[in-house]
C-alpha cells in the first residue's frame, strides 16, 4: 500500500471544492493552488493550504506541469489529484508526477496513453470484443458513408469535431477540425467514423484497483448536450433492455480488464436502434459523477483516494445497488440564444436552490472570464423515478438565479420542463434540430414576471423599517386606495405600467436599485429599468442592423476585410476566438465595410463594435479617415 496524507488539487473551481471536501472527511491535508484570477476564489480559502502557480493563462499556471510539481514540493503534498479538465488526462503529467516521487489520483500514465487518445482506444476496444462504429481513412471516405464524424484523436469536451454530411463538405471540416485540436491539445491527429443519426449518449461509471479487480457503478445518460458538451446527465438511462444495459456494462468492464485500469473511469457509447457503439473512456472522474453518487449512496472521490493509496475497492460488484433516479443541469455562462457563446462579467449576485445538492464555487462578486471553462457549477437532485427527479429539477431550477452574467438557466429550465425531455426524446443532435428552434428562440417576458419586478422595485422605492406608510398598499385616509402607479420598460423596449394596491404577489429573485430591478423568473433573468425622462428612452448607443459586435470575449483571429471593400452577402469578415472555439463573423447582406474595429490578435469584450457593412453608403463613406 501507498500511504499519504497530503493531496496537492491540481484544479480550481467547483472540482477542486469537491476534492478538497473529500479530502477533509477522508483526515487528509488539501493544499489548493490559484492563479491571478482565483487569489480569492471561496476553494483557496476552503483549503488547508494553497499555493500560488503564476499568471491568470491556463497555460501559465493549470497547465504548467513545472508550476504545479514545483507547489507539490513547496507545500509539502505527497499525493496529486488532478480533478478533470486540464492535466487530469494528459499522461506526461501522470508521469512527470510519479517520477517527482509523489502519488497520482488516477489511472497509470500508460493507461492514459492507451486510453486517451481515441484511436488507440478504439483499437483497445475491438480487442476486447466491445461494439465500435465503422471508420474511415480520412483521405478515402467511401461516397456512400456519410454523414461522417470527424473528431480529434487527442482530448474531448467537443474540441476538433464536425458533423459532415456531403463529400464536399469534408476538406473544409478536417482543415477547421485539425486547427481546434491543435489549439485545444497540441496534435491535430483527427478520426472519421460513421454518424450515428439520432443517437443517446449513454456511459458507463468503472474503477477499478491495483488488484485487478475491476467494477462498474451502473449508467447515466448524457443526450442534453450543445456543441458536443454535456448539459443535462442522468442516472440511471432510461428505456434500455435488460439486454443492451448489460451489454454495456459487461463491455465497459472487459475494456478495463483489456488495459489494467486503476482508479475512476468512463466508458461511452452512442446507442441507437437497440445497439450501442463505443465513443471513447475518459481517464477521470467525470464532471456529472455526482448523479451516480446519488443513486448509489457511494462517494466516488473518497473510492479514488482509496484505490490510489493501494486499498482494494470498498465493495464487490454484487453489494453494488442503484435504486431511484437522480439529474444534474450543468450551469454555464453562455449565451443559449446566440449560439450558445461563451459570456463574460461581474457576478453581482447568486441565489441558488435551497432543495437541491449545489456543486459550485461561485459567489457574488467573483469576475467570469473567458480564461477558463464557462461551467459555474452545477444542480444536482435525486428523485424516486425519473418524473419526480424531472419535477424536482424543474423546482430547483425556480429557486436559482445568478445576476450580472448571462448563463444559461432559463434554457435549461425550458429544457427540462418541455415534453420532448419529459418523454425521453431528447438525442445527442436534438438541440442542432428543428425540433429544439422554439426552445432556442430568446423567451418572451412575461407579465407576471414584469408585475413582480414592479412589485420588488415599488418595495424597494417606497418601504421603510419604522414607517407605516412606507407599505405598497395604496393607503389613504377616508378613501379607497389610491393605486402606487410603476412604470418599467424591458430589454426589449416595451412600456410595462402597474398601478399597485396592494403588497401581495408572488416573491421573485431579483436584484434591485433606483434605475430598476432584474429578475430571475423561471430562472430566465431579465432586466427592467426605471425609465429615465431626461434620455428619452430605455437605451443608448445601441448597435444598428449594419453593425457586427463581437458575440463574446475574445482574441480577434482573422480581419480579412479593410474598410472600404465591397463584399456579399455571407462572406466572411473576420474571426473571433474564446475557450479555443473560432467563430467567423459574415457579412448581413451585400454592401460596403465602413468601419473596421479591430487587428488580429486584438483582445476584444464582448459586443465590441468590429465591422459596419452598409448597405447604401453615402459617396465618401467608403473611403479616408474614421
Amino acid at each position: 500500500m501507498t500511504s499519504f496524507s497530503s493531496v496537492l488539487v491540481a484544479n480550481r473551481g467547483e472540482i477542486a471544492r469537491r476534492v478538497i471536501l473529500a479530502c477533509r472527511a477522508a483526515g487528509l491535508r488539501s493544499i489548493a493552488v490559484y492563479s491571478d484570477a482565483d487569489a480569492d476564489a471561496p476553494y483557496v480559502r476552503l483549503a488547508d493550504d494553497a499555493v500560488h502557480l503564476g499568471p491568470t493563462s491556463a497555460a501559465e499556471s493549470y497547465l504548467s506541469i513545472e508550476r504545479l510539481l514545483a507547489a507539490a514540493k513547496e507545500s509539502g503534498a505527497e499525493a496529486v489529484h488532478p480533478g478533470y479538465g486540464f492535466l487530469s488526462e494528459r499522461a506526461e503529467f501522470a508521469r512527470a508526477v510519479v517520477d517527482a516521487g509523489l502519488v497520482f489520483v488516477g489511472p497509470t500514465a500508460d493507461v492514459m496513453d492507451a486510453m486517451g487518445r481515441k484511436d488507440r482506444a478504439r483499437a483497445i476496444a475491438e480487442r476486447a470484443g466491445v461494439p465500435v462504429t465503422p471508420h474511415f481513412d480520412p483521405t478515402d471516405v467511401p461516397a456512400d458513408a456519410y454523414p461522417v464524424l470527424v473528431k480529434a484523436a487527442a482530448g474531448g469536451g467537443g474540441k476538433g469535431m464536425r458533423i459532415v454530411r456531403a463529400a464536399t463538405d469534408l476538406a473544409g471540416a478536417i482543415d477547421a477540425a485539425g486547427r481546434e485540436a491543435a489549439a485545444a491539445f497540441g496534435d491535430d491527429t483527427l478520426l472519421v467514423e460513421k454518424y450515428v443519426e439520432a443517437g443517446r449518449h449513454v456511459e458507463v461509471q468503472v474503477f477499478g484497483d491495483t488488484a485487478g479487480h475491476v467494477v462498474h457503478l451502473f449508467e447515466r445518460d448524457c443526450s442534453v448536450q450543445r456543441r458536443h458538451q454535456k448539459v443535462v446527465e442522468e442516472a440511471p438511462a432510461h428505456g434500455l433492455t435488460d439486454a443492451l444495459r448489460r451489454t454495456l456494462h459487461d463491455s465497459s468492464v472487459a475494456l478495463c480488464r483489456e488495459v489494467g485500469y486503476t482508479g475512476a473511469g468512463t466508458v461511452e457509447f452512442l446507442v441507437a436502434d437497440g445497439r450501442a457503439y463505443f465513443l471513447e473512456m475518459n481517464t477521470r472522474l467525470q464532471v456529472e459523477h455526482p448523479v451516480t453518487e446519488e443513486i448509489t449512496g457511494l462517494d466516488l472521490v473518497q473510492w479514488q483516494l482509496a484505490v490510489a493509496a493501494g486499498e482494494p475497492l470498498p465493495l464487490t460488484q454484487d453489494e453494488i445497488t442503484a435504486t431511484g433516479h437522480a439529474m444534474e443541469v450543468r450551469v454555464y455562462a453562455e449565451d443559449p440564444y446566440a449560439g450558445f457563446l461563451p459570456q463574460a462579467g461581474d457576478v453581482l449576485g447568486v441565489a441558488w436552490a435551497e432543495d437541491a445538492r449545489i456543486e459550485a464555487d461561485l459567489e457574488p462578486g467573483a469576475e467570469v472570464s473567458t480564461a477558463y471553462d464557462p461551467m459555474l457549477g452545477k444542480i444536482v437532485v435525486a428523485g424516486t423515478d425519473r418524473e419526480d427527479a424531472r419535477r424536482r429539477m424543474v423546482a430547483a431550477l425556480d429557486d436559482t438565479g445568478i445576476f450580472g452574467v448571462t448563463t444559461n438557466l432559463g434554457f435549461v429550465r425550458r429544457l427540462v420542463a418541455g415534453d420532448a425531455f419529459a418523454a425521453g426524446e431528447v438525442h445527442t443532435a436534438w438541440l442542432d434540430s428543428d425540433a429544439a428552434a422554439e426552445l432556442l428562440t430568446p423567451p418572451v417576458l412575461p407579465e407576471e414576471a414584469a408585475r413582480a419586478a414592479a412589485l420588488l422595485w415599488a418595495r424597494y422605492e417606497v418601504a421603510g423599517t419604522d414607517d407605516p406608510f412606507g407599505v405598497v398598499d395604496g393607503w389613504r385616509s377616508g378613501a379607497d386606495p389610491a393605486p402606487l402607479l410603476v412604470a418599467l420598460t424591458d430589454e426589449a423596449g416595451r412600456r410595462w405600467s402597474f398601478g399597485l394596491t396592494e403588497d401581495t404577489g408572488e416573491d421573485a429573485l431579483a436584484i434591485i436599485d433606483r434605475d430598476g430591478v432584474t429578475i430571475a423568473w423561471q430562472a430566465q433573468t431579465w432586466t427592467l429599468e426605471v425609465p429615465d425622462p431626461m434620455r428619452g428612452g430605455h437605451r443608448t448607443g445601441a448597435a444598428t442592423d449594419a453593425d457586427l459586435v463581437s458575440p463574446m470575449p475574445g482574441t480577434v483571429l482573422r480581419v480579412d476585410v479593410a474598410k472600404g471593400d465591397a463584399v456579399t452577402e455571407g462572406q466572411q469578415l473576420g474571426v473571433v476566438e474564446a475557450m479555443k472555439m473560432e467563430l467567423a463573423l459574415v457579412a448581413p447582406y451585400d454592401g460596403i465595410v465602413t468601419h473596421v474595429g479591430a487587428a488580429p490578435g486584438d483582445q476584444v469584450p464582448i459586443k465590441h463594435h468590429l465591422f459596419t457593412v452598409d448597405p447604401n453608403p453615402p459617396p465618401s463613406s467608403a473611403s479616408g479617415a474614421e
